[in-house]
């Protein structure tokens, strides 16, 4: 529910309170230091994960890893996300963040997903399954612009 001053629900200023924290912790750093750290910060937000959450940001950085490993791991929103050239590419939001039905694997303007007039960016995930894995390892394939045989 929003609050009628802001706007914003108190989930929705918590995770810009996040973001905010998470640009705070990583100034100064550069290079391999802001590397290491912004891979630690994904690795905590989704040990923190629970329940099909977890089973999917688990996949999801598992599939990043072995199809677009030029992605570097960071969070965004408190997020688990995949970035090129400081850009995200793909991240997942947790159901439990905003207390919704599923959880979304996200595409932002970044990946290449470009598909004629209209295409999907963002996708409700409720089980992983086989083609589950299969389907994100396409989709991050594509997003990251790496080549089809690794997908």
């Amino acid at each position: 529910m929003a609050d009628t001053k802001s706007g914003f629900s108190a989930d929705e200023r918590a995770a810009m309170k996040q973001r905010a924290a998470e640009i705070r912790a990583d100034k100064g750093l550069k290079g391999a230091a802001k590397t290491a750290k912004e891979y630690e910060d994904c690795i905590a937000a989704i040990d923190a994960l629970t329940g099909v959450d977890r089973e999917v940001a688990v996949a999801l950085h598992q599939i990043v890893t072995d199809v677009a490993p030029e992605l570097a791991p960071k969070t965004w929103y408190g997020f688990p996300t995949y970035a090129k050239d400081g850009k995200v590419v793909v991240f997942y939001q947790p159901a439990a963040k905003f207390k919704t039905r599923y959880g979304t694997v996200g595409f932002q303007d970044a990946a290449q997903l470009d598909d004629g007039a209209m295409w999907a960016v963002v996708y409700a995930v409720v089980e992983v399954t086989d083609a589950v894995k299969a389907k994100l390892r396409e989709l991050v394939a594509t997003a990251a612009g790496a080549p089809e045989d690794r997908a």
